[in-house]
């Protein structure tokens, strides 16, 4: 999975330049190694050590699956040197006594890579930000609860890891119906897959686009999804359909403008925009917080999502990005070690990321306002 990228995905990219989205030249390699001189100032975070800790145990936990070596090589990195960067990140961290002999272990062990970015050559990424939304729904549909959220239907097949989904008919298999054509038809509903029902349409997008959902309850429970699958059609943003049609402006244009947009326009109409986005997702309950692709925990501001076919998964990340804060023009700098344990839905290009912010009402709302460059650099031991 990949707790898909906020409704706002792809707004900044639908500048010509720098193109964020576009895809590096045949044979051209995502991560670039990095010269002593640009390595990013990282120490300032061994002071974080114990929030970095758990998200660091969820990376080592699924290197160490069986599994996980299918994944590799990828970007010249093996199995091997994967794991062990993970484990010897993990021995430092702990073990160093001050910030100065962390960073001097750091950069006397590692080899430091940045990835290619927008223009092959080191040129930046675009954050954007995911979140896990809480919602208001029931269990049971009425009294205003009409958008339901469904459960991995049985005739949907996962491919190659579950990065290709098709649809099983008879002997053979098609491409799985779009968004479109799954709620326009009901075809879904009356098989028992419902989970969970919202009354809001854009609640529903929102869990969709994000990949999992809180769901508060009338009686004051919490009803947990986590992501279980998708159809396997393209993303495309709501946002950028709104801008290219001169519904809203790209200036100013947030998560609060397109629910305020939408509360104020002809159903069908908000209708028609959601059904441009053909991806749709598929939930099952969980307990504690979500997991990503790698099917481990996601950690608020130290999981990032990739696109996986260009980035060793589970790896240790360093990220520097200027943040919006809560007042206009306020930017909070960003620097801190995550890791890769995502996949994202608009994240196709080495020049994309999108940062997990956590749960609820504060977490959507940052992930909302964020869009913006920075780099993403890869730690891997030295050979």
């Amino acid at each position: 999975m990949r707790l898909l990228p906020i409704l706002l995905c792809g707004l900044a990219a639908c500048v010509t330049t720098p193109n964020y989205d576009r895809a590096l030249d045949e044979g051209a390699p995502a991560l670039i190694e990095c010269a002593a001189d640009e390595v990013p100032e990282f120490a300032m975070d061994w002071s974080m050590r114990e929030e970095l800790l758990p998200a660091l145990d969820h990376s080592i936990d699924w290197i160490h699956r069986p599994h996980a070596a299918k994944h590799f090589p990828i970007e010249g990195v093996d199995i091997h040197r994967a794991r062990a960067s993970l484990v010897r990140f993990r021995e430092v961290l702990t073990t160093s006594s001050s910030r100065k002999e962390f960073d001097q272990r750091i950069r006397r062990d590692f080899t430091w890579y940045k990835s290619a970015g927008w223009n092959g050559r080191g040129g930046g990424v675009l954050f954007t930000g995911y979140c896990t939304p809480l919602l208001e729904g029931s269990l049971t549909p009425g009294n205003g609860y009409d958008h339901p959220l469904y459960a991995l239907p049985p005739d949907l097949v996962k491919h190659d890891g579950g990065t290709r989904m098709t649809w099983a008919i008879g002997d053979g298999t098609l491409p799985y119906p779009s968004r479109s054509a799954i709620e326009a038809n009901a075809m879904l509903a009356g098989k028992d897959l419902e989970l969970a029902w919202l009354a809001d349409p854009v609640d529903a997008f929102i869990a969709h686009v994000n990949g999992s959902a809180f769901i508060r309850l009338p009686d004051g429970g919490i009803h947990r999804l986590g992501y279980a699958g998708k159809n396997g059609a393209p993303y495309h943003s709501l946002g950028k359909e709104l801008i290219a049609d001169g519904v809203l402006p790209r200036e100013g244009l947030n998560l609060q403008r397109i629910r305020e947009w939408a509360a104020t326009t002809d159903p069908a109409v908000v209708t028609s925009y959601l059904h441009r986005n053909s991806s749709y997702v598929f939930f099952q309950p969980i307990d504690g917080t979500p997991h990503g692709s790698l099917d481990v925990p996601v950690t608020s501001e130290r999981s990032v999502a990739t696109d996986k076919t260009l980035f060793p998964r589970a790896s240790v990340m360093f990220v520097t990005a200027d943040l919006p804060g809560a007042h206009p023009g306020e930017r909070i700098p960003m620097r801190q070690f995550l890791f890769d344990q995502d996949t994202g839905g608009a994240i196709r290009t080495a020049g994309r990321a999108d940062l997990y912010m956590g749960i609820g009402p504060a977490a959507e709302a940052m992930a909302g306002r964020i869009q913006t460059e920075g780099q993403m650099y890869y730690l891997f031991l030295k050979d």
